[in-house]
């Protein structure tokens, strides 16, 4: 796997973002504009994805976190790969739990795919999160909620969907904000007209806000 692209805090590190791309680009995709957004103290770690055949794709080698069968609602998935996936962004977590930051001054975030597995990734995580960044983006695995969640029902999540994506159908977007807000109590799910599947100045500016405000609570909110 390629080394993760690290944009380092630019005064003492207290909290990391760790976001992972959608299928084909690579870290380089978002480090740039995430380090645009991110606060001072906070580290970006943008991994690259395994490059490996994605079936949605004819089979063609593309980084990618784990195969796409469909982006059809309640189409096939790749079970094991998406849990693998999941196992590698859990050890990326531990890894900066391991040099003092701690779970909830760690934010996971993702687009499209890397969405996706942001999401799985911090609902299967034991430790409270700051938050999750889930953009353009779905909840895979979806039958297996509430049940398969052991974070808290706190973790507060930021969703944002263009509602003119030609790739992952907003509707997709929408169902998954729907099922998350049936089990988690803090969820926004933001809506930006126009917009295909891409980011826009209006979506950053609002993840600036969420992660700002994610880090200051978890300032305030925690009894040491």
């Amino acid at each position: 796997m390629a080394a993760p692209v690290i944009v380092e805090a630019t005064v003492k590190q207290t909290a990391t973002l760790i976001f992972m791309h959608g299928l084909g680009d690579t870290g380089h995709g978002w480090s740039s504009a995430l380090a645009a957004i991110r606060p001072p103290f906070m580290k970006v770690i943008c991994p690259t994805a395994p490059t490996q055949p994605v079936s949605l794709n004819a089979g063609f080698r593309m980084p990618s976190w784990f195969d796409l069968k469909t982006l059809d609602i309640g189409g096939p998935e790749d079970e094991p790969g998406i849990q693998s996936a999941r196992d590698s962004v859990h050890g990326m977590i531990q890894k900066e739990i391991s040099a003092g930051i701690p779970a909830n001054r760690i934010v996971l975030g993702g687009f499209s795919q890397g969405g996706a597995l942001a999401l799985y990734s911090a609902l299967t995580y034991d430790q409270p999160l700051a938050g999750v960044v889930a953009l353009s983006c779905w909840l895979p695995l979806h039958k297996q909620f509430p049940g398969a969640k052991v974070n808290s029902d706190d973790v507060p999540i930021f969703q944002a969907h263009g509602d003119y994506d030609p790739v992952v159908p907003y509707k997709f977007g929408q169902l998954s904000a729907s099922l998350l807000k049936s089990f988690m109590k803090n969820v926004t799910f933001k809506t930006y007209n126009g917009l295909s599947h891409s980011s826009s100045d209006d979506e950053m500016d609002d993840v600036k806000n969420f992660i700002t405000l994610t880090l200051l609570f978890s300032i305030t909110g925690h009894h040491q």
